[in-house]
């Protein structure tokens, strides 16, 4: 097939790209390397544009003639969110909107989303299922539900539009062979940011909030290894290659680690028992985000390979030492 991929050079996006490469896919990338790089496009071509440059996303589209198009170009920082809202609303869900309107008028109608559980927000129930009601609490959430509101309604009134919204919970880890892994210029992930202190990046790690409804007080996350995360998109695609209707499916264990048994696992893996501070909340921060992925595993046959945090751990250690 023939997938354009947006954001494709950024840690997710990248991680997809090198998976549809080894599957024989002919790819097409999409960044404007704000927070992406270069060097982690392991296949296909590289199109250094904006989203909102509708001439030249449009001349993408006429000559690389799609078959599909995955999208992971986005804001991702939650607190910068809260701060920043517009710069959210205007990437995450304005110029998706741009994308999706060009690809109409292109005739290109499979899309592949990469949305969050930001969307829950503070949830009643854990593991949270697809069907829970969606209060956001940080306009990186809102912007992502407003996206999955008109890919809906997009799917409802052109029956030849099909999509698959992917609700990630928290990704980590890196590719196994070490050749490509989380790079943001300034990382707020909570393994990214303990494996930094541990290098002496750092001076320490501070873990904000401790007073939580959680057993002991800390956030509680469900980590997806980002290889794991990329098969799953590599199975939507060909659910919707397949005829499969629109659909929307979390990505996640099914289970999750506070920040302090993340920490402690951190310390495990490095070796070292670097510096960590208790810090007051952040904002827009739930106490608990866990996924119901059955509908990932029933209707598309995923079968996650590395639901392991100490393996997680060790592929991200292993690139961030490769970086030193």
């Amino acid at each position: 097939m023939r997938v354009l991929v947006t954001g494709g050079a950024g840690y997710i996006g990248s991680h997809v790209v090198k998976a549809l490469g080894e599957r024989g896919h002919e790819i097409a990338v999409y960044d404007n390397l704000s927070s992406g790089n270069r060097w982690a496009v392991l296949y296909g071509d590289l199109i250094h544009a904006e989203l909102e440059d509708s001439n030249v996303l449009k001349s993408v589209l006429v000559n690389f003639k799609p078959d599909a198009v995955m999208h992971f170009a986005a804001h991702i920082i939650v607190p910068e969110s809260v701060r920043n809202p517009l710069k959210y609303y205007l990437n995450n869900t304005v110029n998706t909107i741009n994308l999706l309107r060009l690809m109409r008028e292109c005739n290109v109608g499979l899309f592949v989303f990469s949305s969050t559980a930001a969307v829950y927000g503070i949830v009643e129930t854990a593991p949270v299922p697809e069907g829970a009601p969606l209060h956001p609490i940080n306009p990186y959430g809102t912007s992502k539900m407003m996206t999955e509101s008109v890919l809906a309604d997009l799917a409802l009134a052109d029956q030849d539009f099909r999509y698959t919204s992917l609700r990630y919970f928290n990704v980590a880890g890196a590719d196994g062979s070490g050749r490509i892994g989380q790079a943001y210029r300034e990382s707020t992930h909570l393994i990214t940011r303990s494996l930094k202190t541990a290098k002496g990046e750092f001076p320490k790690l501070e873990i904000f909030g401790t007073d939580y409804p959680t057993p002991d007080g800390t956030c509680i996350r469900d980590y997806i290894h980002v290889d794991d995360l990329a098969d799953a998109h590599i199975l939507a695609l060909d659910y919707l290659t397949g005829g499969g209707g629109s659909q929307v499916m979390n990505c996640g264990y099914g289970h999750g680690y506070s920040v302090r048994q993340v920490v402690e696992m951190a310390k495990k893996v490095t070796g070292v028992d670097f510096r960590a501070e208790d810090a007051p909340r952040r904002e827009g921060d739930p106490p608990e985000l866990v996924a119901d992925s059955r509908k990932l595993k029933n209707m598309l046959g995923w079968k996650p390979g590395f639901d392991d945090l100490e393996y997680i751990i060790k592929t991200a250690w292993q690139w961030e030492r490769k970086r030193s």
